[in-house]
């Protein structure tokens, strides 16, 4: 007798379908390749099916074969049926055709990926009646991050144990990639050749801490970056946690006025903009607005967000954008910690980059999070920023898969900045990089424009 889950009304299963699969990997044990890194057990409905599948897999991993009686004794050790002989009679005359078996594949995928979102929904519906959450916002994100989590296709158990030839194969097409010149086999470029030669372009799953004291122009540079990379139809996502959508869209604006006066074109200064502006001045600008209207970026302007709102819209913008490359926080220190935590800042700051973490890994995107650092800066004479300088904020030193540090000479010893000639002059240090170097390149900070200039090479990114 099958030992089989309460059956519920109208629930989405194929018992047919189950008995079909198990029979033909009972009688067929080779077509196990087929089926194993797209199944997992909670595919199968029925308990007792379950539990044969269970056994087949776990048989096939430990010994690259499985046969009938061994699926029997172990069956019989379980107990989870009275009669062992009886389930496996009835799985095996269930077998039809080898052909049946990806219908029935596609069948138990459907099913499952049904009965996910149906458990969703019910959680949902429990969550929203519970007089104790009185949170509509918290509520809100919550639901959106089950509905994603039921929505996203599902990885079969042991799909993260990858075996060395594997691991290789995939290596060797990335270095033929290279050397035929493909530009995905790098990382996301920000068409700031100095970092680009750092970085080698920011890697899927990749957190980047861009870390800086107040006005060394982190946002700005965060932004120069998204609208360089957008300008390729690759979509952005920026949640803006201090300055409101306008202020963004006017740096921006800035920003490529700053490009038409640096080719010669014409020139717009900020005040100009900011105040009145002449007709042919109008006329100009209306030309940049224009070149601007089609970039795919994103900006969610709302102060005070949670980690969860954070992570509801964006799962909420992937979804709407598949190809979504890159996403900006501004900044770490304006995310608000949860209402019910009675933990120090520095533990919730260190679980909300790890949250951050691992929305990167699973929106398989580059996040880019600016923070601040602490206040030891300004107590030391050599004022560059240094890995102590975040050890108070949280485990960012470990969770964080690139760490950039902004460092201006101008800003602490302005009349030395003079003298030396490196007045603007910005230092990107990148302190700590898991997959590459360590150093310091430098770029050009036209704070007029919020612009950043590549010093080696003079451009302007975004080309």
């Amino acid at each position: 007798m099958s030992l089989t889950n309460p059956l519920v009304l109208d629930t989405p299963m194929d018992l047919d379908a189950e008995r079909q699969i198990l029979g033909i990997l009972i009688k067929y044990p080779h077509q196990v390749d087929k089926v194993i890194d797209r199944l997992r057990p909670s595919h199968f409905y029925d308990l007792a099916h379950r539990r044969v599948y269970e056994i087949i897999v776990e048989l096939y991993n430990k010994q690259g074969r499985i046969s009938y009686t061994q699926i029997y004794n172990v069956l019989r050790n379980d107990r989870i049926t009275d009669s062992p002989a009886e389930l496996l009679i009835s799985l095996t005359e269930s077998f039809v055709s080898l052909s049946e078996l990806e219908p029935s594949i596609a069948i138990l995928q459907h099913q499952e990926g049904i009965r996910r979102l149906v458990k969703a929904t019910d959680t949902i519906k429990a969550l929203a009646l519970d007089p104790k959450q009185d949170d509509l916002d918290e509520i809100q994100a919550r639901a959106q991050e089950l509905i994603f989590a039921a929505t996203q296709k599902q990885n079969v158990d042991g799909d993260d144990a990858k075996n060395l030839l594997e691991v290789l194969n995939k290596c060797y097409l990335n270095l033929l990639k290279r050397r035929e010149g493909l530009e995905d086999s790098y990382g996301l470029s920000v068409r700031y050749p100095s970092i680009d030669g750092m970085t080698t372009g920011f890697k899927k799953k990749d957190l980047i801490i861009l870390a800086a004291r107040p006005s060394m122009g982190k946002t700005a540079l965060a932004l120069n970056m998204a609208v360089n990379v957008a300008k390729r139809d690759i979509p952005v996502l920026i949640f803006s946690l201090e300055m409101d959508d306008e202020q963004i869209g006017d740096r921006i604006v800035l920003g490529e006025l700053f490009r038409h006066k640096q080719a010669g074109e014409f020139e717009i200064t900020s005040y100009e903009y900011q105040t009145k502006l002449s007709d042919e001045q109008f006329i100009r600008t209306q030309q940049v607005f224009n070149d601007l209207y089609h970039l795919p970026i994103i900006i969610v302007d709302k102060r005070g967000l949670t980690t969860a709102e954070i992570q509801a819209k964006a799962r909420k913008v992937k979804a709407e954008n598949p190809d979504l490359g890159l996403i900006v926080i501004d900044y770490l220190q304006l995310i608000k910690p949860p209402t019910d935590s009675n933990r120090s800042w520095t533990l919730i700051i260190g679980e909300i980059v790890r949250e951050l973490r691992d929305l990167a890994g699973e929106l398989d995107v580059p996040i880019i999070l600016l923070s601040q650092l602490n206040r030891s800066v300004e107590s030391r004479e050599n004022k560059r920023p240094m890995m102590s300088d975040l050890r108070d904020s949280g485990n960012i030193e470990e969770f964080a898969d690139v760490i950039i540090f902004l460092y201006r000479e101008d800003y602490y010893y302005p009349d030395l900045a003079q003298q030396n000639g490196t007045e603007g002059l910005v230092e990107v240090i990148f302190a700590k990089q898991r997959k590459g170097p360590t150093g310091t390149v430098q770029l050009r900070f036209i704070k007029e424009y919020t612009r950043f200039i590549d010093e080696f090479t003079g451009q302007i990114g975004g080309a």
